[in-house]
Parts: structure tokens; C-alpha cells; sequence
């Protein structure tokens, strides 16, 4: 994402963390899309658990009442 496009964008921010991040000399255009970036990263992951719940609950119950499909074959 580094080489991506970037655009000017005004944001608004808690005085005291800029005041902070200035003294720490922080990017602040980078620290932001580095956590919009986590923050987007972690909402398709919910999405898709919500989107795949049925699946996923279905996978566990084999699991649960079943076993490991190829627990016999595992080394450890």
C-alpha cells in the first residue's frame, strides 16, 4: 500500500494526542492509514465469520461429534 495513490483528507483528533504524537514526531498521515488500515482489515474479518457463521458452526459440530478428520495420521 505504499505505493498507493494518496489523497488529502481532513480528519479530526483528540488536541492531546496530536500534541503528543507531534512531540514525539509521529507521521501522522502514515500513523492514520496504518490504523485505518487495521480497522478495515478487522471489519472484513468480522464480516466474514458473520458471513460464514453457518459454516463454520457446521464444521465444528462435525469436529465436536466426530473427530479430527485425519486425527489418526497426525505426528504429534
Amino acid at each position: 500500500m505504499a505505493n498507493a495513490h494518496r489523497k488529502p483528507t481532513n480528519v479530526t483528533i483528540a488536541s492531546s494526542l496530536l500534541a503528543e504524537a507531534k512531540t514525539l514526531d509521529v507521521n501522522l498521515s502514515r500513523a492514520a492509514e496504518a490504523g485505518i488500515a487495521s480497522a478495515v482489515a478487522a471489519e472484513k474479518a468480522r464480516l466474514w465469520q458473520e458471513e460464514n457463521a453457518d459454516a463454520l458452526a457446521s464444521s465444528n459440530d462435525f469436529v465436536a461429534k466426530s473427530g479430527l478428520p485425519l486425527a489418526k495420521h497426525r505426528q504429534f
